[in-house]
């Protein structure tokens, strides 16, 4: 049976707690309901989406960050401060999730992580506190964890390294690791957030006062 957990919120630097765990930031969207206007641009208290979800896994102790970028790549580059984080070109973006989640586990390759926090950059309501959560859950051996929001599974998600390559073959269209999630649904820690986050997705322009 799929556990829930009320896990430490201490935001502490997931390399020292768990072993080496890499933050990957999924910000390749292109907004078509927004007019086509880049997610990873939106401005979200007077910066870029992108920089605010990169603080977000800085916060909660990932040193290490590799962004997926598609839509206005090159745009992204220009106006978002993201030194230090590695940056992933996803040529296969509107394609949806699916791919960008590929091009981000492909990243991690020889990067000697034992695992990874997925996370999306339209989920501005998703703060350290619950990313912490959910990286609290390696302590107790688990390499299959999930926010659940009301009992209901979300983001951000920890993917240890034994799954990528799972998660990557049946990661299409705009479904991420949502297949291979309801596969291994036993085998997943899920980890209560409700309580700290706001899990909205940032999809239209109604969503954007979600924003402040």
């Amino acid at each position: 049976m799929t556990r829930t957990e009320d896990l430490n919120t201490a935001a502490r630097p997931a390399e020292r707690t768990a072993g080496p765990v890499v933050g990957l930031l999924l910000a390749a969207g292109g907004g078509r309901r927004l007019g086509g206007r880049p997610k990873a641009l939106l401005v979200h208290r007077g910066r870029p989406l992108v920089e605010h979800a990169v603080g977000v896994l800085r916060a909660a102790g990932l040193a290490r960050v590799h962004v997926v970028l598609g839509a206005s790549a090159d745009a992204v580059r220009e106006r978002a401060a993201l030194d230090g984080c590695v940056l992933v070109d996803n040529p296969d973006w509107e394609q949806g999730m699916g791919s960008s989640l590929r091009a981000g586990l492909a990243s991690l390759t020889g990067t000697g992580a034992r695992a990874t926090l997925v996370s999306l950059v339209d989920q501005p309501g998703i703060g350290p506190e619950a990313v912490a959560r959910v990286l609290a859950a390696l302590r107790d051996g688990t390499s299959l964890a999930s926010a659940a929001y009301d009992g209901v599974r979300g983001h951000p998600v920890l993917l240890g390294s034994e799954h990528w390559a799972g998660v990557a073959a049946a990661a299409t269209g705009d479904r991420g690791a949502r297949a291979y999630l309801r596969e291994h649904e036993r085998e997943i820690t899920l980890v209560e957030c409700g309580d700290v986050a706001r899990p909205h997705d940032i999809d239209t322009a109604e969503d954007l006062r979600h924003l402040e």
